[in-house]
């Protein structure tokens, strides 16, 4: 425990850091306060209507004294349903509201991150963070931290009145209160400690369970069900080990609180009704200083189980703030150049080394230099790891060389804004990637603003116009999770159509044709050989016979550029093409040349 205490005491200090989403709705928090003050006030009229009620009306045998106490208690008692419903309402609006901010400030913040950060860390946790995290703060912010405040001014209400009924009473629940704050405190930081590490591997569970969801086929091709459930066993007996632990803590600190509240309140009754028996002080008096001292002991304990409560939104809250801490390592430039217009080259890479981050020893890219003019058709072709979809990345800013630059019209491409940058390209990748929407928002997603009439041109230059069209609801046919219910080829066309819609002035090919049949492989050539006119295009291609028409083929091996021309010159002159074309072409070097 000696790591943890120091955790404990900036614990809840961490529930402070949600003030400038809360502060945005101060009108709202003002009038859910004031209608807390008030329903706390009314409550503890309360005991003044019963103190009331056995003095003047039971004890005086007067009916008339009763009846207008009931009158008046019944008063209290509608306007604190009244206060009631209005304190609920306006809390429990501020929470969601709060927690929706929250969720979305999360959500806008990762989507900006660089793709490097989404590689070392899982998807299932954060998907857990910005789902699981935030509806635990939700429950807190609508309901426990309104629980507790109120229960904390109740507790302090209830103490002034205690010292006006009877200061010797009130002595002995004000010794009682230390008591039983000190299992709040001592107990607490084990929960906290507690609550973060149920709330990590509830995302674990999580994770596992969702990369096991979307691998399903893998899973059940190799007949590994009876594995993985046993497998997914482990990881919830964890979750659970740990929540028991924390149930159990929270149990200890509730009973205990309870225990030595209402001993605290036995021992009182008991010194108060020898007080009453010798007159010392009324039978209301003593009625009225129950009804606190309950007050103060339920406050009390409340307090206690909320403050479990705050304990895990602490750790939610800690887990949402490290998400919020997360700088992005591709950013905008803070001022922003502009491109020129007439450029010698499109694209330049000058000397550019690039190692990935996970593998820090070895170069993806080295020094490598490649000049692309504006119109031009680039295939980039070379063995698997030579660098080729690295480039792509480079040139889209999925991540920044550590030495050399890559220049678009001359100017650095960190130099230019971001957004900008990337809408002068469209990337088709290798797999095709579709979102869970219909078959026109998958269109449309590559410009958004275009008119239906647009995507259908676009689905019939990509030649995905007749199959859309024998679909369910045509166009707007839902997809299902990446494009699940579409073939492989199927899906490509729809991302082709998506690149043909935005109208990029630089393409980017990943094997575009590679997962159609010959037929649909044919058609969609023609659209993306139209497509490419007036436009730079570079293809990553593992098919030479896909590229041998290209103005210029760029051989790469091990992150360097070995070797470029055009088809017959480098089955001349490059080892590593000459190699590449044996292995393809059937009929051997004569053949190929």
């Amino acid at each position: 425990m000696s790591d943890s205490s120091p955790q404990s005491r900036a614990g809840l200090l961490q529930l402070l850091k949600i003030w400038p989403f809360v502060s945005r709705y101060k009108t709202i928090l003002v009038l859910a306060l004031c209608a807390l003050v008030f329903t706390s006030a009314i409550t503890l009229t309360l005991g003044q209507g019963i103190r009331m009620a056995i003095d003047q009306g039971f004890l005086a045998a007067s009916m008339q004294s009763l009846n207008q106490t009931l009158l008046f208690m019944m008063v209290l008692v509608v306007c604190m349903a009244a206060g009631t419903f209005v304190r609920f309402y306006l809390v429990t609006w501020l929470g969601e509201r709060v927690v929706a901010d929250i969720r979305q400030a999360v959500f806008n913040h990762l989507v900006h991150l660089h793709p490097s950060y989404f590689e070392e860390n899982r998807s299932g946790e954060i998907t857990s963070r910005l789902t699981t995290d935030t509806t635990l703060l939700q429950s807190i912010i609508g309901s426990s931290m309104s629980w507790a405040l109120r229960s904390v001014i109740t507790v302090v209400g209830a103490l002034i009145m205690l010292m006006i009924t009877n200061f010797k009473l009130t002595l002995i629940v004000l010794a009682a209160v230390p008591l039983v704050l000190v299992p709040i405190l001592v107990i607490g930081r084990r929960v906290r400690v507690l609550a973060r590490r149920s709330q990590d591997t509830v995302a674990d569970v999580g994770a596992y369970a969702g990369e096991i969801i979307q691998q399903i086929k893998t899973v059940q091709s190799y007949a590994r069900e009876d594995y993985e459930k046993k497998a997914f066993g482990v990881e919830v007996g964890e979750a659970f080990d740990v929540a028991r632990q924390r149930i159990r803590q929270r149990s200890v600190m509730m009973s205990t609180v309870l225990l030595l509240a209402f001993g605290a309140i036995c021992l009182m009754v008991w010194v108060g009704g020898r007080d009453v028996m010798a007159g010392v002080m009324s039978g209301g008096d003593l009625a009225a200083f129950v009804f606190y001292a309950i007050m103060v002991a339920f406050g009390v304990a409340s307090v206690s189980e909320v403050m479990g409560e705050l304990q895990r939104a602490a750790g939610a809250i800690e887990r949402l703030l490290e998400l919020l801490a997360v700088e992005s390592l591709i950013q905008s430039p803070e001022r922003v150049r502009e491109m020129k217009a007439t450029p010698d080259y499109h694209l330049q890479l000058d000397q550019v080394t690039f190692n990935y981050p996970s593998r820090p020893d070895r170069h993806a890219l080295h020094e490598l230099t490649l000049n692309i003019k504006a119109g031009e058709t680039v295939a980039l072709v070379g063995p698997s790891g030579a660098g080729k979809s690295t480039l792509f990345e480079i040139l889209l800013r999925f991540y920044d060389p550590q030495q050399g630059q890559v220049l678009l019209n001359d100017v650095d491409i960190r130099e230019l804004n971001l957004q900008q940058l990337r809408q002068e390209m469209a990337l088709v990748p290798q797999q095709p990637v579709l979102f869970s929407t219909d078959v026109m928002t998958n269109i449309r997603y590559g410009r958004p603003d275009a008119s239906d009439e647009e995507v259908y041109a676009a689905a019939k230059a990509a030649y995905a116009d007749e199959f859309i069209r024998q679909l369910p609801q045509q166009y707007h046919s839902y997809l299902g999770e990446n494009g699940v219910r579409l073939s492989g080829g199927q899906k490509q066309r729809v991302v082709i159509a998506r690149a043909i819609l935005n109208n990029p002035r630089i393409l980017l090919l990943d094997e575009a044709t590679s997962a159609l049949d010959a037929e649909s492989e044919h058609q969609v050539q023609k659209a993306l050989d139209a497509l490419m006119q007036n436009r730079t295009t570079l293809i990553i291609a593992h098919r030479l016979a896909t590229v041998i028409n290209a103005d210029r083929i760029v051989v790469m091996n091990e992150g360097r550029v070995v070797a470029q021309g055009q088809h017959g010159q480098l089955v001349q002159h490059s080892p590593l093409y000459q190699r590449l074309a044996e292995l393809q072409f059937s009929q051997g070097g004569a053949e190929i040349a």
